[in-house]
Parts: structure tokens; sequence; C-alpha cells
């Protein structure tokens, strides 16, 4: 009998929908996946920024856990944006006892280039989530505090992932070039190789949400029983239509389309190379 692949997003909540828990569940569903959430913090959000967020107790959250993973244990799972050390330490606890495939999308800085965690958060993240980590997925501003120095460039890209992998522990880390000038590359080392995934830059306003949807994607086709590689690979295709094909909604920085790749996508436009 057929048995449909499951993933998990453990996250915060996005309220208007291009976001958090709710993105992820939109991607899941479009990459055919079932998709399963556990919230850790309830965020009154939308295009414009954050107004409120209200962090659930780490009994509640662990009781969230416990449910879904002794009932329908997914293939892959992922985190977003882990408010606290507590709910951090819960979550490497959890991931001790399971060799499911983990994403982790650290989300540590906000749009405004503002940082969203204290040095002890950030320790934590190195130190107990990241050993556990399959695929790490962090932008510029965010490998830069994993790693400690500034990326510039690729090179500077490639050692950084280089790090995140050897030093830190995942198994792979993709470091997003969107911060960079140029074409988006972004730059996969998966312990032996580099890989250079390149796509358009297009020029919107309508990005919020793209770091869930990208991790999302590579979550779901893990839990498929793709590789790394090819996994971020379709990854990298999911989020670049889910961009160039814009909704054009809100009064702010616009979510992303989650089914743009459905929408024919241009010839040429991506590649990929060692």
């Amino acid at each position: 009998m057929h048995k449909v692949a499951s993933a998990l997003t453990i996250a915060g909540t996005d309220p208007s929908g291009g976001a958090g828990i709710q993105a992820d569940l939109k991607v899941f569903q479009e990459q055919e996946v079932y998709g399963m959430s556990v919230i850790t913090s309830v965020v009154a959000q939308n295009t414009l920024g954050v107004q409120d967020v209200q962090h659930l107790s780490i009994d509640f959250i662990e009781k969230q856990l416990d449910a879904v993973l002794t009932d329908i244990p997914p293939q892959a799972m992922k985190t977003g944006m882990i408010a606290t050390v507590d709910m951090m330490e819960l979550i490497a606890k959890k991931l001790a006892n399971t060799d499911i495939p983990y994403v982790i999308d650290p989300v540590m800085v906000a749009k405004s280039g503002d940082s969203l965690m204290d040095e002890k958060s950030r320790q934590v993240i190195r130190n107990t989530l990241i050993p556990h980590a399959t695929v790490v997925t962090p932008n510029v501003p965010e490998a830069e505090i994993l790693v400690g120095f500034e990326i510039h460039d690729n090179q500077d890209a490639e050692k950084a992932a280089k790090v995140i992998v050897n030093d830190l522990g995942a198994k792979a880390a993709v470091v997003k070039g969107g911060h960079l000038e140029g074409a988006a590359v972004d730059v996969l080392y998966d312990g032996e190789d580099f890989y250079y995934l390149k796509a358009d830059r297009f020029e919107t306003k309508h990005t919020h949400g793209t770091g869930c949807t990208f991790s999302a994607a590579i979550t779901a086709e893990l839990a498929k029983g793709k590789q790394i590689k090819d996994a971020v690979v379709i990854g990298k295709d999911f989020i670049t239509d889910a961009i160039q094909y814009p909704l054009e909604l809100g009064n702010g920085h616009g979510p992303t389309n989650h089914w743009g790749y459905r929408l024919k996508s241009l010839p040429g436009q991506r590649e990929v190379s060692k």
C-alpha cells in the first residue's frame, strides 16, 4: 500500500500567511507531502512587520511534539524561529532520540538588520541544534553570526558553509546569496563537494517568508527520500518560482507565491555547477 510522506514544522505563526507555520504547511501541500506542525510562538504580524508575540509554555510545546512523534512520525522535520533557549534545548532533546532528517532555518536577523537573538541563544543553536542538522539554510547575516566572520562574496560563503559542516557538525549547509551583489547564488556544501545554485535576481518587494519557503521545500523533498543535493536543487527551483511570480499582496513586503512553481519557468533561468 502506498504511504504518503509526512513532514513536521516547528515554528511560530504568521496570521497573514506568508511565513512561519502557515507558509511551511502550504509548501508541504504543494510538494505532495502530508504536513504537520508544532507551534512554539503565536505572532501578530503581517507584511509590514511584527506587532506582538506570545510564546507557548515549554510543557505545552513538548506535548505537541510528543503527540506527533508518537502517532505519525515524520520522514523529515524543520525548525524556523525558535525564540528561547528552553525551546531549543527541548527540540535538541527530542532530536537526540531520532534519526529523522532535520532542516534548520536559523532565523536570527530581522529584515531591518536587527539581531533577534542574544549571544546565549546563538551559542545554544551552534552547540545543540546544528550538530543534529541534515541541512542548515542561513542567509549571509545569519551565516556571519554562526561562523564569526564577514561574508563578501561566494568564496567567503564557501568558507562559511565549510565551517558550519566541519566545525559545527551539520551534514550540509546552504549559504544563501540574496544579500550579495549580482545573480542570486546559493553555495551548498555537503561535506564533500561544493555546488553553486544560480538563479536570476528579480526586482520585487514581495519576499516575505522566503527563508521559510525555501527550507520547507527542502524538508518536503527530504521527506520523500531525496538526497541532500537533489532536495536543495528542488528547493532552489521552488523558491525562485515563488519569487518571480509575485502575488502582490499586502502593503509592505508581500508574501511569495507558494504555487509559483506550477507556472511555466523561463528556459535557462537556473543552473547548478560544482
